[in-house]
């Protein structure tokens, strides 16, 4: 288990963490988002022991990250902003040099560094200098040595960052999979990344915490949230759409005859929708119901927070 008791840092007169404190359990993954400068990296910095809190404290798996460090960090796999790397050294040598750090020696060393090389795809590359790879090929060797002792908490800032879609692919379902068993944190500005693997996302802004639940729970707060959009070969009745029962208004789209219709509060209306196209032989060619939309809540939650 994880735990920010009151975890604050300032940096003269700026506050970067505001008296931040939450627990996240093994088999949760936790998506830690927030605008430019809202603190995350700096929480993320404080919770692995690289950066000195002003106030409060971090539990490792009961171990506190300021008075027991080092067997805090033995627990911790951290894959930080950027996935800093000796830059001159072949990615094979990197590896090995990360497991000897570890601790692991001969055979061992060999079958782990083998096992993250499978993993991330890095067979091809394990001759070059880490300064010759692209961006994408950095960041999976910065998660090669994160997983590489196999820890039990993941602490990873915006992991799948440079990855084309086939690589974020690969990498969403290696966390998935390395989730089961451990605590993972992922940092990202990418929303998407918290619907396809966080089972919780928390939401921070000007160091504070302003939301704390499922990623589903928040697409609720969206007024999307049941929204129905239609998109049609021919003109539709807006009028007839906004008199359904629980239709609370109705937006037009880019697209030629497309709307979205809005759902009040606790409303379902697909079905009156759907049985009104059937009533007038509308040509409908989409009708989607929407989850709600993340970005939306996103911006309401941290707007005018993070001057």
């Amino acid at each position: 288990m994880i735990e920010l008791r009151q975890l604050t840092k300032r940096f003269a007169r700026h506050t970067a963490v505001d008296a931040l404190s939450l627990t996240v359990r093994p088999g949760e993954v936790l998506g830690f988002l927030g605008p430019n400068g809202a603190g995350k990296s700096t929480t993320m910095k404080m919770l692995t022991g690289f950066l000195a809190p002003t106030s409060g404290t971090a539990l490792i798996q009961g171990f506190d990250i300021q008075t027991q460090t080092r067997q805090a960090q033995r627990l911790i796999g951290y894959l930080p902003e950027g996935a800093p790397c000796y830059e001159d050294m072949r990615v094979g040598a990197f590896l090995g040099f990360i497991a000897e750090v570890r601790g692991y020696r001969g055979e061992e060393q060999r079958r782990r560094v083998a096992r993250v090389v499978e993993q991330l795809e890095l067979d091809r590359v394990l001759g070059q200098t880490i300064d010759t790879l692209s961006k994408g090929f950095k960041r999976r060797v910065g998660l090669a040595q994160a997983i590489l002792h196999d820890p039990q908490v993941l602490i990873l800032d915006e992991p799948t960052d440079g990855l084309d879609p086939n690589q974020k692919h690969q990498v969403r379902e290696l966390i998935r999979g390395l989730a089961a068993d451990k605590i993972v944190i992922i940092s990202t500005h990418i929303l998407e990344e918290v619907g396809a693997l966080c089972s919780r996302a928390v939401v921070i802004a000007n160091g504070r915490l302003v939301a704390d639940d499922t990623p589903l729970a928040l697409e609720r707060r969206s007024r999307y949230h049941q929204a129905v959009t239609l998109v049609s070969d021919e003109a539709l009745d807006s009028e007839a759409l906004r008199a359904l029962p629980g239709v609370a208004g109705i937006e037009r789209n880019a697209r030629e005859h497309s709307l979205t219709l809005l759902a009040a509060p606790g409303q379902v209306i697909y079905p009156q929708v759907s049985e009104l196209i059937r009533q007038r032989g509308w040509a409908v060619r989409e009708l989607d119901v929407e989850r709600g939309r993340l970005d939306e809540v996103f911006r309401n939650l941290t707007r005018g927070e993070a001057a």
